[in-house]
């Protein structure tokens, strides 16, 4: 059938957001190879049928000799393993796996995730990161993208002009796993984010939104915050300032999570007021499929899961007062209104975001390269 190799920054990204590829790609009979960092996730994608290879990537680093080493790591494991065909995901894997899979005759299908703040900063790290998206992804053989404004960017800046293309729905989303779920009517109207927190992210404007809507509302609302703290990025949230809004009474901070659906089902609306080029961000998606209301940032990415009014409201970026507005409006609707609000986001995550689309692309990407080799 063929050697599939799928590579990310993270085991926890594999596993977390491509378990299912991972399930399908076993079961339609071909060799799966995972690549990635070794971490606490690594023997659960072992357990889905795929054989575990270590790389070193310095995912939030900028040393060009560790990038050397990472690109070098990645031809020795395709020339070993003779892998017909690589799935690359997160930034450097899209660059560093992608050309040295030229180097050893591996097809390379790329998905273009968002693009951070890529294009956003000016800084010689994000002219060299352009650059290097320019050199490597005309030799992928196909580059998904998960929103139409990453799509026209790439193909406006000339970044990749012979590569096929296609659009995603984000990631998808499970819909087996992740069901309708009301919350309960019990007069506290309850807000969760989840994301890494990066203060891209829009968390500033969160914590600013929660301290002026507690102020108002006192415990007849509970905004909370799930995701890695402290993470290796310069827009990183620091645990000092988590604990600090924690202390004032503002927001809860619920860590980390492998069973998110968990957290969602006791919540009334999903909020993410970023900024950040997002692709289209996993959080909402799973919320709109359990029935959630939706309240994010008319931004790349955000708006696709967000029909203004309907399943949810849009808000400006960066504002919070925009932010509270929105909030305001969920908080002053009857329980019954927000389960209608959130009846619709599951229809619309069901037409648009059905992880089988994700999936059978990637397996209708697959035929055709392994038909041309």
């Amino acid at each position: 059938m063929g050697i599939i190799a799928i590579s990310a920054n993270t085991s926890w990204y594999l596993y977390n957001f491509r378990m299912n590829t991972i399930i399908a790609l076993v079961k339609q009979g071909y060799k799966v190879i995972a690549i990635a960092p070794k971490d606490e996730y690594s023997n659960k994608l072992s357990e889905l049928g795929c054989e575990f290879i270590h790389i070193d990537i310095d995912q939030g680093g900028t040393n060009p000799v560790r990038d050397l080493k990472t690109l070098f790591y990645f031809q020795c494991i395709y020339r070993k393993y003779n892998i017909d065909v690589v799935l690359n995901f997160t930034p450097k894997n899209n660059i560093y796996s992608t050309l040295a899979a030229k180097f050893n005759g591996t097809k390379a299908i790329n998905n273009i995730a968002g693009l951070g703040i890529l294009f956003i900063n000016e800084s010689i790290t994000s002219k060299i990161a352009r650059f290097l998206y320019k050199i490597s992804q005309s030799k992928a053989s196909k580059l998904f993208f998960q929103n139409e404004d990453d799509r026209k960017l790439f193909l406006d800046k000339k970044i990749t002009t012979t590569v096929e293309t296609d659009r995603l729905p984000g990631s998808g989303v499970d819909l087996s796993r992740f069901v309708v779920s009301p919350s309960s009517d019990d007069g506290t109207v309850r807000f969760l984010l989840i994301a890494r927190m990066l203060y891209d992210k829009g968390i500033s404007q969160y914590v600013e939104a929660a301290r002026v809507i507690k102020t108002k509302h006192g415990n007849n609302v509970e905004l909370c915050l799930l995701g890695f703290l402290d993470v290796n990025n310069p827009s990183a949230v620091s645990k000092q300032d988590m604990q600090s809004w924690v202390d004032e009474g503002i927001v809860n901070y619920l860590g980390t999570s492998d069973n998110v659906e968990q957290e969602i089902a006791k919540v009334d609306c999903m909020v993410l007021p970023s900024y950040y080029r997002e692709g289209v961000p996993k959080s909402l998606l799973e919320a709109g499929a359990m029935g959630k209301p939706i309240v994010t940032t008319d931004n790349v990415g955000c708006r696709e899961t967000v029909d203004d009014g309907v399943n949810g409201f849009l808000c400006e970026p960066r504002s919070s007062a925009s932010l509270i507005e929105k909030l305001e409006l969920i908080i002053n609707m009857t329980h019954q209104e927000r389960l209608s609000m959130g009846e619709k986001s599951r229809i619309k995550i069901e037409s648009e975001f059905d992880e089988r689309i994700v999936i059978n692309k990637y397996l209708a990407a697959i035929q055709e390269c392994l038909s041309k080799n």
